[in-house]
C-alpha cells in the first residue's frame, strides 16, 4: 500500500517533469555523412526529444571484424566511435574487477535532464510555493488580524507538554529549520551567493553547509520517531475532527469548535510531517549512502504494471535505471517534498508564534493559560479537570 501511494505521488511529479513535446524534425545530416550535427546537440540542451536511433544503432558489428592473423588485426569491426556511442547508450559489454555498483556505468545519459529539471521548474516553482505561501500568510494576518482569546484570563495555568515532549518537539524544528536554509544554500547558491560574495566565500559556505546537512539530518530523523511514538495516538482520527474542519476551527469567524488534545489542523500537521519527513527522510539516506537504497526502478515497475504511467501520458517508464539516474531522481524527490513541506511549515510557524495569542506557551512553557485552552480545546480540558478530580479520590490515606 505505501508503495502504490508512493508511486501516485512519483507519477504526479514525474508528469511535471517530463512535459509533452513534439520531436524535434530530423536535421539534414548528409554534411557529417550520418552523424550527429550542432543542431541535434543544441536541440537536446534545449531540452528537447531528440530521436537517437540514428546513433543508438550505429554500433558497429564485432562479428565482422578481420581474424587476429590478419595483416590489420581486427579492424573493420566496431571503430572508437562506435565504442563511445556503445557506452552511451548501455549496449557495450564492459567488465570490471571493482565489484562497485557504479563500476562499469562510464557515460551515464541521464544528467542533462537532472540539470535542466534542478535549474529550471525545480528551482522557480520551489520559489513560488515559499514566497507565495508567505504573501498569503501576511494577507491573512493583515485581514484577520492575530486571533486573541476571546473570553476573561483566568489567571491559572494548565499543563499541556511534557518537558520530553517539547524537546522531541524543539530537536524535530531545529533541525528541520538547519536543512531547509542549508539546503536552499545547495539549491540557489549558486545562482545567488556566488555573485553576491564570490566563489571562494561561496566555497566556504557550501562546504559547511554539506557537513551541517549530512549530520544534522540525523537528529531529524531521530526527532521524528520521537513525535511520532509520543503523539500518534493523540492524532488519530475521530468524529469532533469532522466538525472542527466545517467551521474552520474558528479561525475565520468567533468562537472555537470542541476538540481534544489536538485538533483536525494540528493532526493534517502533524501527518504532513509524519508522511513527508520519513520520505524525505528514505531520499536522503539514499544520497547519504550512494548507491545503496534504489527507490526508483521499483516503483517505475509498480507504475507500469497498474497501468498509472501510460493513464498519465508518461508511456512505459524505464525499470533499468542506472546507479547515478537513481542518485539524481532521488536529489529532485527529496527537494520538491522538501519545498512541500517547507510551505506547511511556515504556515505552522505562524498560527504557532505571532498569528494566535497564547499559542506559544504550548511548546514554549508547557503551560497554557486555562481559558486558551477551554476555547481551543475544550474537551481535552475536560478530560484532564476529570483526572483531577478522580486523583484524589483513588488516593490512599496514610496511616
Amino acid at each position: 500500500m505505501f508503495r502504490l501511494a508512493l508511486a501516485l505521488l512519483l507519477s504526479l511529479t514525474f508528469a511535471t517533469m517530463s512535459p509533452a513535446q513534439e520531436a524535434a524534425p530530423a536535421p539534414d545530416r548528409s554534411a557529417t555523412g550520418g552523424a550527429q550535427t550542432l543542431e541535434d546537440i543544441m536541440a537536446r540542451q534545449r531540452g528537447e526529444e531528440v530521436d537517437n536511433s540514428f546513433r543508438s544503432n550505429a554500433l558497429g558489428d564485432p562479428d565482422s571484424a578481420a581474424g587476429m592473423a590478419n595483416q590489420l588485426g581486427t579492424l573493420g569491426g566496431s571503430s572508437d566511435p562506435e565504442l563511445w556511442r556503445a557506452l552511451r547508450f548501455g549496449e557495450a559489454n564492459v567488465t570490471s574487477t571493482s565489484r562497485g555498483p557504479a563500476a562499469t556505468t562510464l557515460i551515464q545519459d541521464g544528467g542533462m535532464r537532472w540539470l535542466l529539471f534542478r535549474q529550471g521548474p525545480l528551482a522557480t516553482y520551489g520559489s513560488y510555493l515559499l514566497g507565495g505561501t508567505l504573501v498569503l500568510l501576511a494577507l491573512f494576518y493583515l485581514i484577520r488580524g492575530r486571533i486573541r482569546i476571546d473570553g476573561e484570563k483566568t489567571g491559572r495555568r494548565i499543563e499541556r507538554f511534557k518537558a520530553i515532549e517539547r524537546f522531541g518537539h524543539w530537536m524535530l524544528a531545529g533541525s528541520f529549520i538547519l536543512l531547509g536554509i542549508t539546503g536552499l544554500i545547495s539549491l540557489f547558491g549558486r545562482k545567488v551567493l556566488i555573485p553576491a560574495f564570490g566563489h571562494d566565500a561561496f566555497s566556504t559556505v557550501a562546504l559547511a553547509s554539506k557537513w551541517v546537512h549530512n549530520n544534522v539530518s540525523w537528529a531529524f530523523m531521530i526527532a521524528l520517531v520521537m513525535i511520532f511514538v509520543m503523539w500518534v495516538i493523540h492524532n488519530l482520527p475521530d468524529r469532533t475532527d469532522i466538525n472542527w474542519l466545517l467551521k474552520g476551527g474558528g479561525i475565520f469567524s468567533k468562537g472555537h469548535p470542541p476538540a481534544k488534545k489536538f485538533n483536525a489542523g494540528q493532526k493534517l500537521i502533524f501527518w504532513s510531517v509524519i508522511v513527508l519527513g520519513t520520505s524525505i527522510s528514505v531520499s536522503g539516506l539514499s544520497l547519504l549512502f550512494p548507491f545503496e537504497i534504489n527507490m526508483f526502478a521499483a516503483t517505475f515497475d509498480k507504475l507500469n504494471s497498474f497501468g498509472i504511467s501510460a493513464a498519465l501520458g508518461l508511456g512505459e517508464l524505464p525499470t533499468t535505471l542506472a546507479p547515478h539516474e537513481e542518485m539524481q531522481l532521488a536529489q529532485l524527490w527529496h527537494a520538491i517534498v522538501s519545498f512541500v513541506l517547507m510551505a506547511i511549515i511556515f504556515a505552522h510557524i505562524y498560527i504557532g508564534s505571532v498569528g494566535m495569542e497564547g499559542a506559544y506557551d504550548a511548546m514554549g512553557s508547557g503551560e497554557v493559560e486555562e481559558q486558551w485552552a477551554r476555547e481551543h480545546h475544550s474537551l481535552w480540558v475536560d478530560e484532564v479537570k476529570a483526572k483531577e478530580a478522580a486523583a484524589p479520590e483513588s488516593a490512599t490515606p496514610a496511616e
